[in-house]
């Protein structure tokens, strides 16, 4: 199982990034982004079923949209209005029936 994870960079607040996460191997139902800040515990962003159903977390509500091509076997993660709190490594994770696996993050970094 892969999962490449891409699409993060530096950006000014209020500006907007697109994450793309290409996973490989298995079959996947849930799939989501996750993030880690420094000094923090990692934390759900959003996910996303494979039927399309989609969780966020409150403090992303309204700013960011996950969306799933299943065809691609790929997520991606629209931020707009980015925020200095949205720094973070940010993570791709997905479940099969049995395990969750994790892919390498990608840094976004909001510059004030």
């Amino acid at each position: 199982v892969q999962l490449q994870a891409s699409g993060g960079g530096l950006v000014q607040a209020g500006g907007s990034l697109r994450l793309s996460c290409v996973a490989s191997g298995s079959l996947f139902s849930n799939m989501g982004w996750y993030r880690q800040a420094p000094g923090k515990q990692r934390e759900l962003v959003a996910d996303i079923t494979r039927s399309g159903s989609t969780n966020y977390a409150d403090s992303v509500k309204g700013r960011v949209t996950i969306s799933r091509d299943n065809t691609k076997n790929t997520i991606y993660l629209q931020m707009n209005s980015l925020k200095p709190e949205d720094t973070a490594v940010y993570y791709c994770g997905a479940s099969t029936s049995y395990d969750f696996y994790w892919g390498q993050g990608t840094l976004v970094t909001v510059s004030s």
